[in-house]
């Protein structure tokens, strides 16, 4: 629970200044780079987290810029406000690029960052596979990107997608360090939310939603009323790690990424209750 990070769009400005309080000052943010935002949008979201007194991490959708032009803009925007230093950069929802990016490695490989003071740059996870990408094609990925961040000189992190079961995640680490990526690993985790919500990101999502799987995380597929919390997963996956610690899989920094999916202010209080110590 230490050094947790959480997640927030373009249009969460307003429910970041409601949660400030319960947020410990110095919490890295990271700012979504959604379809339906724009560049001011999300540089005032990156700015407003940095005045707050916290980290912006922007995202960087690769398959939604539409030209150079317009990442050595967004970059150059987001460097006004002092927010370059950490970015996550995806590939994106669009099937096609819109523009001379097709994957985050090609951004990754653009040698744009460099130029806008880029020193760490997150890559995604997926422990329970995508809907639309084959898992050889997503272990090739995240080795591919893995060797390229090295060359390239940046801080490697790695953000997986959230989880309901902490079996398939805690494998999914194994399989990581066994292939020598020994990047800190922050473990996607569903934030307090409505059930039906939580369902919802998980179907669209492609995650695992099974009736025990969900009963095991803390809620019934047939009453879908009420909202759940992560205690049981984090528990579990803090009892799993502790079993790994002494092998020889799971080392390097291991931490948690929360989805918002309940709201900001929901999830920074579900912490400070879960975890009274995280000032």
């Amino acid at each position: 629970m230490k050094d947790f990070s959480l997640e927030m769009t373009g249009k969460d400005i307003p429910a970041l200044i409601e949660a400030r309080p319960l947020i410990p000052l110095g919490t890295r943010i990271n700012v979504t780079f959604l379809g339906n935002e724009d560049l001011d949008m999300r540089v005032a979201a990156a700015k407003a987290v940095r005045e707050l007194g916290f980290v912006p991490v922007p995202h960087i959708s690769a398959r939604r810029l539409k030209s150079r032009q317009q990442l050595e803009e967004f970059l150059g925007r987001l460097q006004e406000v002092d927010a370059t230093g950490h970015v996550f950069v995806i590939g994106g929802d669009p099937t096609r690029p819109e523009g001379p990016y097709p994957d985050s490695l090609a951004v990754i490989n653009s040698g744009i960052l460099q130029q806008f003071g880029v020193r760490e740059v997150g890559i995604a996870g997926y422990p329970e596979g995508h809907p639309d990408i084959s898992t050889d094609t997503l272990w090739r990925a995240l080795e591919e990107k893995s060797a390229a961040l090295e060359e390239h000189g940046f801080d490697p992190l790695i953000v997986t997608q959230f989880a309901f079961d902490s079996a398939p995640v805690a494998g999914w680490v194994d399989a990581v360090r066994a292939r020598g990526i020994k990047a800190p690993i922050r473990i996607g985790t569903p934030g307090p939310a409505g059930v039906k919500r939580l369902l919802g990101f998980a179907r669209r999502f492609g995650i695992g939603a099974n009736a025990m799987i969900v009963k095991k995380y803390g809620f019934s597929l047939t009453n879908l009323m009420g909202v759940a919390g992560p205690d049981n997963f984090v528990n579990d996956l803090a009892a799993v790690l502790a079993e790994h610690a002494a092998g020889p899989g799971l080392g390097g920094q291991i931490g948690l990424h929360f989805y918002t999916f309940g709201g900001l202010a929901e999830t920074a209080g579900w912490v400070r209750r879960f975890n009274p110590g995280e000032e």
